[in-house]
């Protein structure tokens, strides 16, 4: 665990066993296949921000109830489950450094296996009348689906509005953060009031969340993935929205050429990452990251100062300032 994520980790460390093992139970079948499928894939789990998210949010609003652990469940079916089913649309072999189920089991059974994990996680829901919780993470699939195929339409014709890229991951990435926010809120109270607040925080942390990955596209670091990959794969991320709008018309056309026809030239890849950097996109993302971080925290600050409190601070900082 990160340095940066400390307190985070410390402050629910049992909360966060007991989750492990809720989880680890919510995925069981009576399928063998089925089991050896979701055990590789719980064991390759990623950094569990999204059930930390959910387990502080319900501290911070009252208090972890049972229906705040079925939340944080719920949250990471999902979450599991898309990342499943993209790795089947991006046809990816590798997940988190690791094989991806896509490269093991193919096609067929990733898909039926994201549709296995989703149907675990509305049952978990259903079966225990969490009916608003549920409402409050459907709505984030809904979003998350919609800001993939604004995605992949947007991406065809290289379309450089702004305010269609914050729409895209406001949708495909902020959506399930602010989700998991609101639903550990609401799973603590049944408080409609914080479960809002903490959904706007959520909402702006994701979307930072999402610049620092784009960021991480025009780096060197080692963050699982090649430089330029998005630029690779046609995403119109933060830096090259701004660089694009910027240029003078030779650049311009010069550097969509490359994205539409030289992809997968590591020199034409580098030639873009030098311009973005010279013209300042780089840095005007960077901005735009602080400044809704900054606007996380004054939501945040609205609540009185805790332990809790503080663990969300170093949770949305830690978003910010990873190096991975």
């Amino acid at each position: 665990m990160p340095i940066r994520m400390k307190l985070s980790q410390s402050l629910i460390t049992e909360e966060l066993a007991i989750f492990e093992r809720r989880f680890r139970e919510a995925v069981k079948s009576q399928v063998p296949m089925l089991d050896r499928i979701t055990s590789f894939i719980v064991k390759r789990k990623g950094k569990q921000i999204r059930p930390m998210f959910v387990l502080l949010t319900a501290r911070l609003a009252g208090g972890i109830t049972d229906s705040t652990y079925r939340a944080a469940s719920l949250v990471e079916l999902l979450h599991t489950a898309t990342l499943v089913h993209d790795d089947v649309v991006d046809e990816s072999m590798e997940r988190r450094g690791f094989f991806s189920t896509y490269a093991l089991w193919k096609a067929k059974v990733s898909v039926l296996i994201g549709d296995y994990l989703l149907a675990k996680g509305l049952l978990l829901s259903l079966d225990n009348s969490d009916f608003r919780i549920l409402q409050l993470l459907s709505e984030a699939v809904r979003r998350m689906s919609e800001g993939e195929l604004l995605q992949i339409e947007k991406s065809r014709t290289l379309n450089l509005d702004e305010s269609i890229y914050f729409e895209i991951i406001s949708n495909k990435t902020a959506s399930l953060l602010a989700s998991s926010c609101a639903a550990g809120a609401y799973s603590a109270a049944c408080n409609e009031e914080h479960a809002s607040l903490l959904r706007d925080f959520g909402e702006k942390v994701g979307i930072a969340f999402q610049i620092k990955d784009d960021l991480f596209d025009y780096g060197s670091e080692d963050v699982g993935k090649p430089t330029g990959n998005d630029i690779k794969e046609k995403k119109l991320t933060l830096p090259l929205i701004y660089t694009l709008n910027q240029a003078d018309k030779t650049t311009r056309r010069r550097i969509i050429h490359i994205i539409k026809n030289e992809g997968r030239n590591p020199d034409s890849i580098r030639e873009v990452i030098n311009t973005v950097v010279a013209a300042g996109g780089i840095r005007y993302a960077t901005d735009k990251m602080n400044q809704y971080r900054d606007e996380a925290l004054a939501v945040l600050y609205r609540f009185p100062e805790s332990d809790t409190r503080n663990a969300l601070e170093e949770l949305v900082r830690f978003t910010t300032d990873r190096k991975y």
